[in-house]
């Protein structure tokens, strides 16, 4: 059986009457590209901060690279990657600045950080952009670097909340070229995204709908159970299916 890197049994996340997120389980193996896919406001970011132990649940149990969500939550941030649509990176500071930065705060040794920024430079192309500030990169350069200095540890997991939004779609196929190649390392990724063409793009999916699990399985078995041609009408059925349900 293949190592799981994440394990979430009925977690639930209440405010007050409204359940964010209600009762979700699944479990996301060692390496996979795991896609959680929903509507804005499905309750995707609001599992992903549980995970990445920034929020308690409300109950149900959950661990993250082997620590529980409850009791092991600065353990589990020393763990993964976090890398978010709204903030990522600053853009007050330069290239370098950002990867030296975010590399420290990760605990990297300050000797690796050196060699580690001069390679990931060269790597994404941005040795004239070195001493810029991020904030006068375009945004597909942005998230490129953000991606990269997520992973900049070398982390078991990494957490991707809606990474692609903004970009367009030369770009948005780069940085899952980029995504692959950090899931070949061994890196276990976990993605949200709204964009359900991306679903093809990953080895499972799960569909939030209203807060629920409303679908979980590979892109080719769900549009198999669903007798659509692309993730769009799985998704479409999906929602339609929870609003005849109310």
């Amino acid at each position: 059986m293949a190592e799981q890197a994440i394990i979430c049994k009925d977690l639930t996340k209440r405010f007050g009457d409204f359940y964010a997120v209600n009762k979700i389980s699944f479990e996301v193996d060692k390496g996979e590209i795991f896609g959680f896919l929903g509507a804005n406001g499905a309750g995707k970011t609001t599992a992903i901060r549980m995970l990445c132990g920034l929020s308690y649940p409300t109950s149900g149990e959950a661990t993250v690279a082997g620590f529980n969500v409850y009791r092991q939550q600065e353990s589990i941030k020393r763990s993964i990657g976090y890398m978010s649509q709204k903030f990522s990176l600053y853009e007050n500071l330069t290239v370098l600045e950002n990867i030296t930065f975010f590399g420290g705060i990760y605990g990297v040794p300050r000797r690796e950080i050196k060699e580690r920024s001069r390679s990931l430079v060269e790597t994404l192309g941005l040795q004239r952009e070195a001493g810029k500030m991020v904030g006068e990169l375009p945004l597909g350069w942005k998230q490129k670097l953000a991606f990269s200095v997520a992973i900049f540890h070398h982390p078991r997991i990494v957490f991707l909340d809606e990474p692609t939004g903004g970009v367009d779609p030369v770009t948005r196929r780069q940085f899952w070229d980029m995504i692959y190649e950090a899931a070949a390392s061994g890196i276990t990724i976990f993605v949200t995204t709204h964009y359900m063409d991306e679903a093809e793009y990953c080895n499972r999916i799960s569909v939030m709908v209203d807060g629920k699990m409303a679908a979980l399985d590979t892109p080719t078995n769900l549009k198999k159970q669903f007798s659509a041609a692309d993730m769009d009408e799985v998704f479409y059925q999906l929602a339609r299916g929870a609003k005849r349900a109310e």
